[in-house]
């Protein structure tokens, strides 16, 4: 025998459970590989609820002060919107790290991802529509008037909060409810 052909016979598996143990390191078994996918971190999910409903409660004290007993203007002035802008980020600081709680290790899909997008894009439309006599392009400007909330401007944060909701929805890891048999495997 040449050299070549005992290297390559020394290189050869002797038996099966060599070779199977050789692909066990480079994939582990399938059901390793589901209960890996299917984790999710139950303490990131938490905490982002605790920070969704802390964010909420910020959200209505800013929109109805009233209902907790601290309303003093009949108008929606400078403060009641900076508290509201501020509830509707911690929302969205939340409800992303919630949803991508779920997500385990895995990585975010491409809707997901532009979910993510969509959440951060209709927060800055709610924000600069909210804010946007503060910062000089709404109809009341600051030296002349006082800030007044008015019916664009809630127009505005109604479709950033749309937005946001929207994104909230394709962030959701919907490869959990789906099976990946073939129907005609069945």
């Amino acid at each position: 025998m040449t050299e070549m052909q005992q290297d390559a016979q020394s290189n050869e598996p002797s038996s099966t459970e060599d070779s199977t143990s050789k692909i066990e390191e480079i994939a582990p078994p399938p059901q390793e590989l589901e209960s890996q996918e299917e984790h999710y971190s139950v303490g990131r999910v938490q905490f982002g609820l605790f920070l969704t409903v802390i964010g909420f409660l910020l959200f209505i004290l800013g929109t109805r002060p009233d209902f907790f007993g601290l309303d003093r203007s009949p108008v929606i002035g400078f403060v009641q919107i900076a508290v509201f802008t501020i509830g509707l980020a911690i929302v969205c600081i939340g409800g992303y790290t919630s949803l991508a709680g779920l997500w385990g290790k895995r990585e975010l899909s491409l809707l997901a991802d532009i979910g993510s997008r969509l959440v951060a894009t209709g927060f800055v439309v709610a924000v600069f529509s909210g804010m946007a006599d503060v910062f000089g392009f709404g109809s009341h400007l600051l030296p002349d008037t006082v800030p007044y909330f008015g019916q664009w401007q809630a127009l505005g944060v109604q479709s950033g909060e749309l937005m946001i909701a929207l994104g909230f929805l394709l962030m959701i890891p919907f490869h959990r409810f789906v099976q990946d048999q073939h129907p005609l495997e069945k």
